[in-house]
């Protein structure tokens, strides 16, 4: 099926890390151009050059995402590089706040972080691009989130926050924004494999239990109704649905993407 991406302009918040590098990759594929977003730019100019030695089109900007004045100078640069406004704007930025903390015991210095990078960083970039979309009468908003959003975790307070907090900006952006021919929806991962999964998650699991990390990783895995974790590639096809003309009659919706684990 094709998706229609084509010479769309994506620009990416968190475009080089776990899901945030599949789903840059992803669009690639799709023969995108692309801008990638990022505080850190050395830490992305290896995915940059790769892309732009296999015929990419795309802009490496720097852009800490909690700074508004830095989101709306960000869509100017790549109004300026690549002739307009993002078509489509893949919020995946974001952090985990503190684990294992009950609310009571966070900080409110640790929830104020988390609720700004993960809340008012995607509310900027929406902010700095819709202007441009509303103008043009099109575009995709896709915002990363979490099912700990969905159905909350203990331990996990402020992250679980600061997910449900994105889920109702996006779903009153989403009545917004319609009118003006403007899809923005979520895309909610649960548990993704990964570095983070098997050296983090599992290996915790597999010492407090006393079993293999493999062991952990099956006992993750049980909790779902598909019986499996979810891969970056997952979530990155997910965004590609979301953000392309095959979803025009979807808005202010959730899909996780957690093997029915929200479900349960």
């Amino acid at each position: 099926m094709d998706l229609l991406l084509t010479n769309k302009i994506v620009a990416i918040t968190g475009p080089a890390k776990g899901m945030g590098e599949a789903i840059t990759r992803a669009f690639a594929v799709e023969g995108a151009r692309l801008a990638l977003l990022a505080r850190d730019t050395l830490a992305v100019s290896a995915l940059e050059m790769e892309l732009r030695d296999q015929g990419v089109d795309v802009v490496l900007v720097a852009c800490d995402i909690t700074n508004s004045d830095q989101c709306e100078q960000a869509v100017a640069h790549i109004r300026e590089a690549l002739g307009d406004v993002p078509d489509v704007l893949i919020n995946v930025a974001g952090g985990s706040g503190p684990v294992g903390k009950s609310g009571a015991d966070t900080t409110f210095e640790e929830f104020e972080e988390i609720v700004r990078l993960n809340m008012a960083g995607c509310f900027n970039t929406m902010r700095a691009v819709l202007p441009g979309m509303m103008e043009r009468r099109s575009g995709k908003i896709v915002n990363v989130g979490g099912t700990f959003g969905m159905r909350g975790k203990a331990g996990r307070m402020a992250y679980s926050a600061s997910k449900w907090g994105l889920r109702g900006i996006t779903k009153s952006m989403a009545i917004e924004a319609g009118p003006h021919n403007i899809n923005i929806n979520i895309v909610a991962p649960g548990m993704v494999d990964g570095q983070r999964f098997r050296t983090k998650v599992c290996l915790d699991m597999a010492v407090k239990l006393g079993v293999s990390e493999e062991e952990a990783a099956q006992r993750h895995a049980a909790d779902y109704a598909l019986q499996r974790i979810s891969t970056a590639q997952d979530v990155a096809d997910a965004c590609l649905f979301m953000a392309s003309e095959r979803s025009r009659q979807i808005t202010g919706t959730d899909l996780p993407v957690d093997g029915g684990w929200a479900a349960l």
